[in-house]
C-alpha cells in the first residue's frame, strides 16, 4: 500500500484507477484513505494531487481518528453495558437460558438470553454475533417498511434492496436498480434511516446529486437537510468499538 509522507505524518492510501472517473477524488473514512483517478492519470499527476491536498489529508485523517476514539466503546458484553440503537444508547441485560443459542429481544433495552453452558472465553464473541444478527434483521424490516411507504407511491421501484456491510458508503444505487444500504444505519434514529432509504430510491430517477435529485428528495421528505445533517455530524456514533480488541460514508 502506498504511503504519503507529510512531515512526521505517514498516511497510507489505496490507489484505484477508474475508466469512468473524469477527475481525481479522495475519500477519507475512519478505516481508510482512497484515491480514485482516471485510467489515464500519470504518476506525476497523481503525485501532484496528493501534494496539493496534503494539508487537508493530514487534517481529515486526524479528525477521523478522533471520531473513532469518541465512538461508543465496549469492553465486554455484560449486563449494564450499553450499545447504540436507533439514535440512543440502549442497556444490555443478560439472562441465563437452557437453550443452545444466544437469543435477543428488545424491551426498553436489549434482553440477551445466554446458554448456561457457554464457554466464558467465547461469550463476548457469541453475544456480539447474536446482537449483530438481530440488528440486521430489524434493519431489514424497517427498510422494507420505508420502501413500501415511499417507493411505489412515488414511482420509485427498486429491483431489490440489500443490506450490506459497506466500508465507505451509507447507501448506493446501481444501474441495475438495486439499492444497497449499510447495516450500521440501524444505529441511527429511524428518521435518519428513512432519509437514507429515500435518498437511494431517488437515485432510481436521478443518477446524480443535481437540483432535480434534491428537489425530488424534498417532495418526499421536506426536512431532509436536518436528517442528513444528523448523519454527517454523528457518523462516528453508528456502531461500537471493541476496546478490549482494539467503525458514509457518503451516500451516493
Amino acid at each position: 500500500m502506498p504511503i504519503l509522507s507529510v512531515g512526521d505524518t505517514e498516511i497510507s492510501y489505496t490507489l484505484r484507477r477508474s475508466a469512468t472517473a473524469k477527475q481525481a477524488r479522495i475519500t477519507v473514512s475512519p478505516s481508510s484513505v482512497i484515491l480514485v483517478v482516471p485510467d489515464t492519470a500519470t504518476d506525476d499527476q497523481i503525485a501532484g494531487v496528493l501534494q496539493r491536498r496534503r494539508a487537508w489529508l493530514v487534517s481529515e485523517t486526524r479528525r477521523m481518528s478522533a471520531k473513532v476514539q469518541s465512538a461508543p466503546a465496549i469492553a465486554h458484553f455484560t449486563t449494564g453495558a450499553k450499545i447504540p440503537y436507533r439514535g440512543r444508547m440502549a442497556r444490555l441485560r443478560l439472562e441465563p437460558t437452557d437453550g443452545t443459542l444466544v437469543d435477543v429481544a428488545f424491551h426498553n433495552g436489549f434482553i440477551v438470553g445466554v446458554p448456561r453452558g457457554i464457554n466464558p472465553n467465547s461469550a463476548d464473541s457469541l453475544i456480539e454475533t447474536g446482537l449483530r444478527l438481530w440488528l440486521k434483521k430489524r434493519l431489514r424490516e424497517d427498510v422494507a417498511a420505508f420502501v413500501a411507504k415511499h417507493g411505489a407511491p412515488n414511482g420509485l421501484k427498486p429491483r431489490a434492496v440489500r443490506i450490506k456491510d459497506q466500508k465507505h458508503l451509507w447507501g448506493s444505487c446501481g444501474q441495475d436498480r438495486i439499492v444497497n444500504l449499510n447495516w450500521q444505519l440501524v444505529f441511527a434514529p429511524k428518521t435518519v434511516l428513512e432519509y437514507a432509504v429515500v435518498h437511494e430510491l431517488c437515485h432510481l430517477r436521478h443518477r446524480n446529486h443535481d437540483p432535480e435529485f434534491w428537489g425530488l428528495v424534498a417532495t418526499i421528505i421536506p426536512d431532509w437537510q436536518d436528517r442528513k445533517g444528523w448523519l454527517d455530524r454523528n457518523e462516528h456514533l453508528l456502531g461500537w468499538r471493541n476496546v478490549a480488541i482494539s467503525a458514509p460514508h457518503v451516500l451516493t
